[in-house]
């Protein structure tokens, strides 16, 4: 698992720092989450290839978070794309690009598909035979959800020795791997647990963009491998929370202990540098910090 960010700064873009939007590489897919202004240009600065970005997902119609997206499609369009392209987002995403394109009368080289979520709860939007991506219900200004991306269960390890001492041959290792039992010449079974050993942990990823401190996401990102949560505030400006229905690095920083997440991602101080903090070393340590801040 590969995260990217391509931007995080929030409303305007700047000449060193762009509105937010991230490239996820997981078990062989390249996600692009959000599409604010200049992502396509962030994109070529980080050499990563149009033509492999297959899925989108946009949080909410805040233009910081999607106003690069009919820019980039445009630009899939003067490449002569050919294959296709998902887009996942609220209500209204659909209409917003349609709009646009039909009024530069430019029309896609390519199959352009959308699936609007229209109810503000946890939703499977892709799965296939290695992740899941469901939403994460949030609360801010306009209609909004993060995304949680899940890799599936792998194939366990193969325990060699165990195998041998049983005189199975090679030729029944995938499936063994695979979960399988074995049996024997004699019609002895043997457990799979004997000849095999846990997998690797699956990974997964949580985007929190825009939204009041929500602590009933905790239990759905319980244990995730990494988060990204907003924090646009600290705690000398928590009093614009509730209007701005925004977030601060604090009540971040809560979320991620409660959760027990493995790594924290989130845009604090400098609004166009993204700090990462390792959850089981030194969170603590900065909740106490920012509490002070």
């Amino acid at each position: 698992m590969k995260l990217t960010i391509l931007g995080c700064h929030s409303a305007t873009p700047r000449d060193n720092a762009r509105p937010t939007a991230q490239v996820l590489e997981l078990r062989g897919h390249l996600f692009l989450i959000d599409c604010g202004e200049g992502t396509q240009m962030a994109l070529r600065k980080n050499r990563i290839k149009f033509a492999r970005i297959k899925h989108i997902f946009i949080s909410h119609l805040h233009g910081d978070h999607v106003y690069g997206l009919i820019g980039l499609i445009s630009t899939f369009c003067l490449l002569g794309r050919e294959s296709d392209l998902t887009i996942y987002g609220p209500k209204g995403i659909k209409e917003l690009i349609l709009l646009q394109l039909r009024l530069a009368k430019v029309y896609t080289s390519f199959d352009l598909r959308f699936r609007e979520s229209v109810e503000n709860k946890e939703t499977l939007l892709y799965e296939d035979d290695l992740l899941t991506i469901h939403t994460i219900p949030l609360d801010h200004r306009v209609f909004t959800h993060g995304f949680l991306f899940q890799e599936k269960p792998g194939d366990r390890k193969l325990d060699v020795a165990a195998c041998e001492s049983y005189g199975i041959d090679q030729a029944y290792y995938r499936k063994i791997k695979q979960g399988f039992d074995f049996v024997l010449d004699n019609g002895e079974v043997i457990p799979n647990v004997e000849l095999t050993m846990d997998g690797d942990e699956p990974k997964s990823y949580a985007f929190c963009s825009d939204t009041v401190y929500k602590e009933d996401i905790v239990p759905q990102i319980q244990g995730v491998t990494a988060l990204y949560h907003e924090s646009t505030f600290l705690k000398s400006h928590a009093h614009l929370c509730d209007k701005t229905k925004h977030s601060t690095a604090e009540e971040a920083a809560t979320i991620a202990l409660k959760a027990n997440v493995g790594t924290l991602y989130w845009d604090i101080i400098h609004p166009d540098m993204v700090t990462t903090i390792c959850l089981k070393k030194r969170l603590k340590l900065f909740l106490r910090i920012v509490s002070l801040l």
